[in-house]
């Protein structure tokens, strides 16, 4: 029954995408309908990590096939700290669009292709074959590209159809590496290509395949050279949409990096961390200038998403035990405190009419929305890493891996990084929630529901006034992924 559990956070949100068509004529049921198949999902996530941490890896033989020769899905903890992550953004996202005011919210397509969405994110995490891993970051795509192009921007489209082709780029680059993979090895199970690469001489192929997988997944995570469509495309997407792209759906690329760096390409590792540190100082210098010279506070807050994911590169890039907990450490936290903010943004710009995000047009919207400043204001201090907040904790455990390191130019370039952060967002909160309207400004009674952001906000505090249960998680987590035979023995056996 346990290993069962991994079906959940995948077909459950499929099969109430279904009901979801089915209750296509009445939006509140398919809403709460959509909500029930997240909670689940996200249950069944908890589940498998509970499973993981009573010392037990859950491997799932679809139709029965042994591996090497059929599809598995397998839950270690690796798989689960990310799957966990993502299925309380999910259902946090899903809550957020029951009181969310977008036209787009109300299609009948929208709640079964966010759920097509949150299927997709888990499938690609608990997935052992790099075929399947292809298909369900394909499903993924195709449900957000979708998602983007029905929303009320009116460049949402634009957006939808630019990533759309670079998307393909993407796919390009992971269908070579399967195929090369497979002419070298005739095999697509994760664990048997990782068996037989720590069994022979590196193969011709190999570093090809490498650096193919390696591109496909810097493509996904939005990481330079591979960043620029980014910006249009998560800024155009409803809301709900967007604090599940900014924050956990880039995260599939980093899962990637991270799986194939630990258990398949582990002779090369050294050279690919040398070159994720270089992405990520570019990535942190880029994201966190842009985000100080936007004009448009969710366009900031996909700017700021670049910055983040540097400093996780950064810390896989170090390598060190240290390194990698903090970068895990941050993953999680950065995953709550970018979707809380992006909600909280999207509450704000609900009020306006016509509703826009731009700066120079929401200044002192906020001004007499109390709760909601004070949300933001947290969100902002966490961002920045300002105790007692979970982002505190990222960062301290970031630069704790630097240390050891002894890299000092990047360990203060992630500081001042930290320090620019914690300038463009209080100087975001103060132009939007404490400077007066502009004369004759005309708002909207009602926005859009805080609740989501609020128990997002709620986790946020949890994690950083009580963040042992994380870094202990994370250090399990950095045990485990350090001795590739783990993986290969939980799935092939021996």
């Amino acid at each position: 029954m346990p290993n069962s559990l991994l079906l959940g956070p995948i077909f459950i949100p499929l099969g109430f995408a279904f009901i979801g068509v089915l209750l296509a004529r009445n939006r509140t049921l398919q809403h709460l309908a959509g909500l029930i198949g997240a909670v689940l999902a996200w249950l069944c996530s908890l589940g498998v990590l509970a499973a993981n941490l009573g010392g037990e890896t859950l491997v799932y033989q679809l139709g029965g096939w042994q591996p090497p020769y059929g599809i598995v899905l397998v839950g270690d903890l690796l798989a689960s700290i990310f799957a966990v992550t993502s299925t309380t953004v999910i259902a946090a996202g899903v809550l957020y669009s029951l009181g969310c005011k977008d036209k787009s919210v109300t299609y009948t397509a929208f709640m079964p292709l966010f759920l097509g969405m949150g299927a997709g994110l888990s499938g690609a995490l608990y997935t052992g074959d790099i075929f399947t891993l292809f298909v369900f970051i394909e499903l993924m795509v195709i449900c957000s590209v979708i998602l983007v192009a029905i929303s009320d921007d009116r460049l949402g489209l634009e957006a939808a159809i630019k990533y759309l082709l670079i998307s393909a780029m993407g796919t390009l680059f992971l269908l070579i590496a399967i195929a090369t993979l497979y002419a070298q090895f005739g095999t697509l199970n994760i664990a048997d290509i990782a068996r037989r690469m720590s069994l022979s001489e590196r193969p011709l192929l190999a570093q090809a395949a490498a650096v193919m997988l390696m591109s496909a997944f810097l493509l996904k995570s939005a990481v330079f050279p591979f960043h620029f469509w980014q910006p249009d495309f998560h800024t155009t997407a409803p809301t709900p949409v967007h604090s599940i792209l900014s924050s956990v759906v880039v995260k599939v690329g980093i899962y990637g990096l991270i799986r194939m760096l630990t258990a398949i390409f582990t002779a090369e590792a050294p050279l690919i961390q040398n070159l994720l540190i270089v992405l990520g100082i570019i990535g942190i210098l880029f994201g966190s200038l842009g985000a100080l010279r936007t004009y448009d506070a969710k366009r900031l807050l996909a700017y700021s998403t670049f910055g983040q994911i540097g400093f996780i590169l950064v810390g896989i890039g170090w390598g060190t035990t240290a390194a990698l907990i903090g970068a895990l450490v941050y993953i999680v936290n950065h995953s709550f405190i970018k979707s809380a903010l992006l909600m909280i943004t999207g509450v704000v710009t609900s009020r306006t009419m016509p509703k826009t995000a731009r700066l120079s047009e929401i200044g002192g919207v906020g001004k007499t929305m109390g709760f909601t400043s004070g949300l933001y204001f947290l969100g902002a201090l966490a961002l920045a890493g300002v105790p007692p907040l979970n982002g505190f904790i990222s960062k301290v455990t970031l630069i704790q891996g630097g240390i050891v390191t002894e890299t000092w130019p990047v360990v203060g370039l992630v500081v001042g990084a930290g320090i620019i952060t914690l300038l463009y967002m209080t100087r975001t909160w103060q132009l939007i929630f404490q400077q007066p309207p502009a004369e004759g400004m005309k708002l909207k009674p009602y926005g859009d529901s805080q609740l989501a952001p609020a128990l997002l906000i709620g986790v946020c505090l949890l994690l950083g006034v009580y963040g042992a249960p994380l870094l202990d998680l994370a250090t399990r987590v950095v045990a485990q992924i350090s001795d590739p035979q783990f993986y290969i023995q939980a799935v092939l056996g021996g």
